[in-house]
């Protein structure tokens, strides 16, 4: 028998951090009067996130082995025409996992930022803006209604663009933080229109509710169309997920978003944001199974990223750019596995991809600190033997990264590849193409990296852009340290292992219950008669070892070995191939230098194109019809005609007698002919 969750616990879960959040934001910064310093505004946020952590855990154990569940109304906003806007929360296993997996890695994030941030003027400011974040994530992962879950998408969407834009000085920050909020905002259009469909043909933004009246959508027509209704609400809903999860061709700002401070990035790479998309896709499955048409277009949008981004992130040589291409591929590899209605191993796949995505980020981090602020691995080499925490952390989150057996990426992203060669959509032998090559490509890059940062020649004291001045990625002062690398302090090395556990272990023990067991029964739908891939996959599972061990007679291991050996051939071995290659294949680089040309795309043909329209509307519709003959044409009419009957107007008696007897005149006359 199933137990309630207490309502009281659940609301202090994303009101701790928001207290911190406020705390810091207000008492720690100019605007409140700086009364609290730096340790009490770390202390605070880090003491929220961790309630918040603790409270998690709690209801996750609570809903496993007790089969607790929440799924009520806490406040109602108002009620229009009988359509409900209520906050309430919905606590099943799909969102308690999702809380705990947000509220670990945040805590994370925040130990680390004590000592990545350690000197920045904007110390309080930092923390105040992720837990806001934090708290973000959690009313929209918690959500039990569309009009919530819309407020915390936007609300992540707007602290996004604080943090990003957070070295407000810099203009490439600036120019990354509107680029984010403009393409957000264009998925977030698609998003509110597919809510507003829902709420106009359901009269309700409650999940129960919605999805207890699917069939009935899954009947209607689109209004002048002979397209199914519910394919176009998926349709728009997924507009809103390629927008926040990154998907092409709306990808195009999350490269750029490493302009912010890097534990911003990993908490919007691994745990916030990025995963709502993919999160939402899964919450709202039982829509999306109604409509194949919706199912291949969002494996087709997957493949792509999975692939093409991949091919972006080998010719990186920002450190943090190359993980973040990373994460545009992973993201890709979740959103296949969405449209093959494998929403469980793409759930699986987000809660794995968290914790080695953000050790990956953070030991970039942690390596940027190390070597004095420079990015560029082609002037890094040599430091595992400088930074040995920093170095065997990272080769674990890249050896879960390419999926190497018993690692929790290679349990979910071998899962996808299996889920996407039993679909049976049309659209899925492209998309089994992509997450195949897709294979080498991230383990081609990723030990690219691996390689050029931590084994090789030392290269770090050759490096000609170094120590010009440039604030670089950093938080920290640079004036006291000596010319070689050095291992950052405890507080930051401290996160890189507690992530890397989970980054080796956790997919080893929760596969089978959340694939192959009972986990996500009731929460997430699938029509197995239709898409029958996750029951496939389920028949061929004999245990997580098992799966290791088969895995050795497959293509996949053999393509990630195939991309490991060839990085390290080519940049260990023989560094001017590459070089070489780059010369033969020059139209090919440019093409990916340029990022396939979307940004120039965006900004010379959407942006002006835009401008342009503006210049038009606002010279042509405001200055010439509005402004030129609404409001000054009607006043110059006036005048006109005013000045006419003026003339008419003599003043003297006999004059307005003449009239009215010619006026009498014409009257009768008209009158007479009418008879």
């Amino acid at each position: 028998m199933s137990q309630t969750l207490s309502a009281s616990t659940l609301l202090a879960i994303p009101l701790a951090p928001l207290a911190g959040a406020i705390l810091a934001g207000v008492f720690g910064t100019k605007f409140g009067g700086n009364w609290f310093g730096r340790k009490a505004s770390h202390t605070l946020t880090i003491l929220g996130v961790l309630i918040s952590f603790v409270l998690s855990a709690m209801t996750l154990m609570s809903v496993v082995n007790d089969g607790a569940r929440f799924n009520e109304t806490i406040y109602t906003w108002m009620v229009v025409g009988g359509l409900k806007m209520e906050v309430g929360f919905l606590v099943d296993s799909l969102t308690a996992m999702m809380m705990c997996v947000v509220t670990f890695v945040s805590l994370m994030v925040h130990l680390y930022t004590v000592g990545y941030m350690e000197e920045d003027e904007g110390y309080n400011r930092f923390f105040a803006y992720i837990s806001l974040f934090t708290f973000s994530m959690l009313m929209l992962v918690m959500s039990n209604n569309l009009l919530q879950l819309f407020f915390g998408w936007e609300a992540v969407g707007l602290v996004s663009y604080l943090l990003i834009g957070f070295w407000f000085n810099k203009p490439t920050a600036i120019f990354a933080n509107m680029k984010a909020f403009l393409v957000n905002r264009v998925g977030d259009f698609g998003f509110i229109l597919g809510i507003g469909l829902i709420g106009a043909y359901t009269g309700s933004l409650n999940y129960t509710e919605i999805f207890a009246k699917s069939t009935d959508l899954s009947a209607l027509v689109f209004p002048g169309t002979d397209w199914m209704l519910v394919t176009v609400i998926c349709i728009c809903l997924f507009i809103g997920a390629m927008g926040k999860s990154a998907q092409f061709p709306l990808h195009v700002w999350l490269p750029d978003s490493m302009e912010g401070p890097t534990p911003i990035s990993a908490l919007i790479h691994a745990a916030t944001m990025v995963t709502a998309g993919i999160f939402m896709v899964s919450r709202m499955s039982p829509l999306f199974e109604l409509s194949d048409t919706a199912l291949n277009l969002i494996l087709v949008v997957g493949a792509i990223t999975a692939l093409f981004m991949g091919f972006l992130g080998i010719i990186q040589n920002d450190i943090k750019r190359v993980v973040a291409y990373s994460t545009l591929s992973q993201l890709g590899y979740m959103t296949v596995a969405l449209g093959v209605s494998a929403y469980s191993v793409a759930v699986f796949h987000l809660m794995t991809h968290a914790f080695f995505k953000a050790l990956l980020f953070l030991g970039a981090g942690s390596v940027i600190m190390g070597v004095h602020h420079n990015q560029d691995i082609r002037w890094m080499g040599g430091l595992r033997k400088y930074m040995p925490i920093t170095w065997i952390t990272s080769l674990l989150g890249s050896l879960a990264l390419i999926g190497t057996p018993l690692f929790s990426g290679f349990y979910s992203k071998d899962s996808i590849i299996e889920a996407v060669h039993a679909s049976n959509l049309p659209a899925a032998g492209f998309a089994n193409f992509a997450v195949l090559a897709g294979v080498f490509v991230t383990a081609f890059y990723s030990f690219r990296m691996y390689f050029l940062v931590f084994h090789g020649k030392e290269r770090f004291d050759q490096n000609p852009d170094a120590h010009h001045g440039d604030h670089g990625d950093h938080g920290h002062g640079d004036a006291h340290h000596d010319s070689h690398p050095h291992e950052s302090p405890w507080v930051v090395w401290v996160p890189l292992v507690l992530l890397a556990i989970p980054s080796v272990l956790i997919g080893y023990f929760t596969i089978g219950p959340m694939l192959h067991g009972d986990f996500f029964k009731d929460v997430i739908y699938v029509n197995h008669a239709l898409h029958p891939a996750m029951e496939e996959i389920s028949s061929a599972y004999h245990g997580a070892g098992a799966m290791a061990l088969h895995s050795l007679s497959t293509l996949p291991l053999w393509l990630a070995v195939a991309g490991v050996v060839s990085s390290y051939v080519l940049y260990m071995m023989f560094p001017s191939i590459p070089a070489a290659i780059k010369r033969v294949a020059q139209p090919i680089y440019t093409l990916l230098e340029n990022k396939y040309y979307l940004d120039w795309f965006n900004e010379n043909v959407l942006a002006r194109g835009a401008r342009l329209l503006g210049s038009g509307l606002w010279k042509v519709g405001d200055q010439a019809i509005i402004d030129g003959a609404v409001v000054n044409g009607s006043w110059k009419l006036v005048g006109l005609f005013s000045g006419l009957v003026r003339k008419a107007q003599s003043g003297y008696l006999y004059h307005y007698a003449l009239v009215m007897i010619l006026g009498v005149f014409v009257l009768m006359t008209y009158f007479v002919w009418l008879k």
